[in-house]
């Protein structure tokens, strides 16, 4: 019999900041049974497996980072969304790496999967920043991608304590803005 008020949310809820406390990488059953209170095996009335648990924290990051930068870009265009979309993704990955671990290369179950509609969510919101500097169609998977490296890297690093030679990150994440800005607005001009 499932404990009294668990649920699958609840238990992809603690998977995640699980995620966040430990790693993603180090994500397993019988810790996250123990922070909620019952036995590994229980957590299968639930879930079905590791597998299960690790789509179920993708789906809900994907869906929390869409509706993170979607607030922060809102009536936002230009050098103004990309500053809000950058901000509002960096922030999410730096607060919740764990979760935001399982987003990368996470498997699409099919066409109605919720994780693949956040994700295309994400996708759009960045093309709607490159639209705003005016990148061509024909550009914009390439723009997308390299837009979603250049923040994923940065995010990545700064959540891994991975700028520790100085203490200016802010200041080289407002450089790169910055570049950013200037390079998209050439892009688009040309």
């Amino acid at each position: 019999m499932p404990r009294v008020g668990l649920s699958k949310t609840d238990v992809v809820a603690a998977g995640a900041e699980l995620a966040d406390d430990v790693g993603f990488a180090n994500l397993a059953l019988s810790p996250l049974a123990q922070r909620l209170g019952v036995r590994a095996p229980s957590l299968y009335k639930h879930i079905d497996g590791l597998a299960d648990l690790q789509h179920g924290i993708a789906t809900l990051a994907m869906g929390e980072l869409d509706q993170c930068v979607r607030d922060a870009m809102h009536g936002r265009t230009g050098s103004a969304a990309l500053a809000a979309f950058s901000n509002a993704f960096r922030h999410y990955v730096v607060e919740h790496p764990g979760r935001y671990a399982a987003t990368v290369g996470a498997t699409f179950t099919g066409p109605d999967d919720p994780l693949l509609q956040s994700s295309t969510r994400v996708i759009e919101s960045i093309q709607v920043v490159l639209r705003g500097y005016g990148i061509p169609e024909s550009d914009m998977v390439h723009a997308v991608r390299t837009l979603r490296s250049i923040f994923h890297g940065f995010a990545s690093l700064q959540a891994a304590n991975g700028f520790q030679w100085s203490p200016d990150a802010e200041d080289s994440f407002d450089w790169m803005i910055r570049f950013l800005d200037r390079g998209f607005s050439d892009a688009g001009a040309g």
